[in-house]
C-alpha cells in the first residue's frame, strides 16, 4: 500500500495568517460624524427648533478575538443598535445643557453589553457664525488610540 498522507485542516478563525501566534487585540468601536437635530440649549432660538449636532462616539470593547467565534452579528455589538441608542438619547426631550445630553448619553452607551468604557463628543454645528461648540465626555476604562 502508499503511503498516507494526514493533512489537518485548520481550525476555523483560529489565528491570522502573519499575526504571529497573537489572537485577541483591544477593540474599540467608533462612529464618527453622525449629524441629525435635536432639542438643544438655553437660548431663545434653541428652545424654538431643533438644531443640528454631530456626535462622535468611541467604545471600548477591551480584550476581544481577532477574529469572532463565528461570522454572525449575534456574538458582536452592533453598531446599528448604538447609532439607534445615540439618536433616540439625543432626541428623546429638549436638554438645557451639553454637559447633562453628554452625561446622559455617555451613561446609557455605557449600559450595553461588553463596553468597558467610552469616549463621546457632541458639537453643535451652528450655535456661532465663525466656530461650532462641542463638549466631550470619557468615562470608564480607556484603551483609545488618541486624545481627540
Amino acid at each position: 500500500m502508499g503511503a498516507v498522507a494526514v493533512v489537518a485542516a485548520p481550525a476555523p478563525f483560529s489565528v491570522l495568517p502573519g499575526a504571529m501566534g497573537h489572537t485577541f487585540g483591544n477593540q474599540t468601536l467608533t462612529l464618527t460624524g453622525l449629524r441629525f437635530d435635536a432639542n438643544l440649549g438655553i437660548l431663545e432660538f434653541e428652545r424654538a427648533a431643533p438644531q443640528p449636532i454631530q456626535v462622535d462616539a468611541e467604545l471600548n470593547l477591551g480584550e476581544q478575538p481577532l477574529l469572532p467565534a463565528d461570522d454572525e452579528i449575534n456574538g458582536v455589538l452592533d453598531y446599528r443598535r448604538v447609532r439607534k441608542i445615540i439618536i433616540d438619547e439625543c432626541t428623546a426631550e429638549h436638554v438645557n445643557l451639553l454637559e447633562t445630553l453628554i452625561g446622559k448619553l455617555a451613561h446609557r452607551l455605557m449600559e450595553l453589553p461588553g463596553v468597558l468604557g467610552v469616549r463621546v463628543k457632541i458639537a453643535k454645528l451652528e450655535i456661532f457664525d465663525d466656530c461650532e461648540v462641542a463638549i466631550q465626555m470619557v468615562t470608564g476604562q480607556q484603551c483609545f488610540q488618541s486624545n481627540k
